[in-house]
């Protein structure tokens, strides 16, 4: 290279500046999954405007964490004062211990299950020795739920609730939206069960359930059914009503350019009122899923799906010492869970919607 090459080169941006588009995306990935505090400490490394990178750690990082520290405090200090028929209420050591004695549960399982399909693997090699036509047996390893499958049982579970819901939900939004007539219609009865408690549907879906689904389906016994369908009648109102907002809300302008230009009507639902709806529909949705997430607990108590609301109500009635530190993990875990699947339904909806959600 020559040395008017050299002199000729552009000298390179600083780090920070460089850097900078790179960090505009992260903070738009991660802010919607509430990780947004991590773009701040990144451009502080590369010394990208100091004061106000600080600033907005304090904001999103450290006043959140003193906050937490403040709650733990306030717990450990306090629960000891309340005592129970089954004890002082557990602080968060204790809580803490028994988080590590139910993961290692999970993994004594995990072994056993590993154990038992080697030891029938190692006795159906030997019968084939002995016999190559021999008939050999493969079963199943039926051992008891850990918290971890529980937590598994009750994702399954409001999953498949919310989908039910949604699918019922949005259709029926659209069209209460998109015709005054509907919704005239089905307001009434949506006003009338939206408010109905999970804990009275219970019984009629168990009913229900009982005397319609007599043949059970592997994997799908009857007290999953009946919570999932109690997940979805109490789950799918905020949706309706969100999505149907969101449709009657459209700029009416658009509504004219579809009929000026005489597209079909399921043309005019999917590219006309669907795209100008889907915050709305978001914002439904995130409600649901935090609905169903509330009431499944309830439905597993009472229809003994083993997932979270089973595992709080046996150990309700085991009455151990350790009982209440178990369901104080629980209550941690389905309030995390709780979180993650609204921070979830935010980052979709700002995938999707390319709209800022908080």
């Amino acid at each position: 290279m020559s040395i008017a090459d050299d002199a000729g080169a552009a000298p390179q941006p600083p780090l920070k500046e460089r850097l900078a588009p790179t960090f505009e995306r992260a903070d738009r990935a991660l802010t919607p999954l509430g990780l947004g505090w991590a773009v701040p400490i990144a451009r502080l490394c590369v010394g990208d405007r100091p004061q106000q990178q600080l600033k907005a750690i304090w904001h999103s990082l450290l006043v959140p964490l003193i906050a937490i520290g403040i709650f733990l405090g306030l717990w450990a200090a306090l629960a000891p004062r309340v005592v129970t028929s089954l004890g002082a209420i557990p602080g968060p050591v204790a809580v803490a211990e028994q988080a590590g004695v139910l993961w290692q549960d999970h993994l004594s399982e995990r072994d056993k299950e590993a154990a038992y399909y080697e030891r029938q693997e190692k006795r159906n090699a030997a019968k084939l020795a002995k016999d190559p036509d021999a008939t050999v047996k493969w079963r199943s390893y039926i051992g008891r739920p850990t918290f971890v499958d529980q937590i598994f049982t009750s994702l399954l579970t409001v999953f498949t609730g919310f989908l039910l819901a949604s699918l019922i939900a949005i259709p029926l939004g659209v069209l209460c939206g998109l015709s005054s007539t509907f919704n005239a219609a089905l307001n009434p009865i949506v006003q009338i069960f939206k408010p109905v408690s999970p804990l009275a549907w219970l019984p009629i879906v168990t009913m229900v359930v009982s005397a319609v689904y007599v043949e059970e389906i592997a994997g799908f016994p009857k007290s999953f059914v009946t919570s999932a369908v109690t997940v979805t009648l109490c789950s799918l109102w905020p949706t309706l009503i969100n999505t149907a907002i969101g449709v009657a809300s459209i700029d009416r302008d658009l509504v004219n350019v579809g009929r000026v230009l005489k597209l079909p009507w399921h043309t005019k639902v999917f590219k006309v009122v669907l795209p100008s709806a889907l915050p709305y529909i978001f914002t439904g949705l995130r409600l649901s899923l935090g609905v169903g997430w509330m009431v499944l607990i309830a439905a597993e108590m009472l229809a003994q799906n083993p997932g979270l609301g089973k595992f709080v109500w046996d150990e309700f009635q085991n009455g151990s010492s350790d009982s209440l530190a178990r369901i104080m993990v629980a209550v941690l875990t389905i309030g995390i869970i709780g979180f993650l699947l609204d921070r979830v339904m935010v980052a979709l909806q700002t995938a999707i919607t390319h709209s800022p959600s908080r």
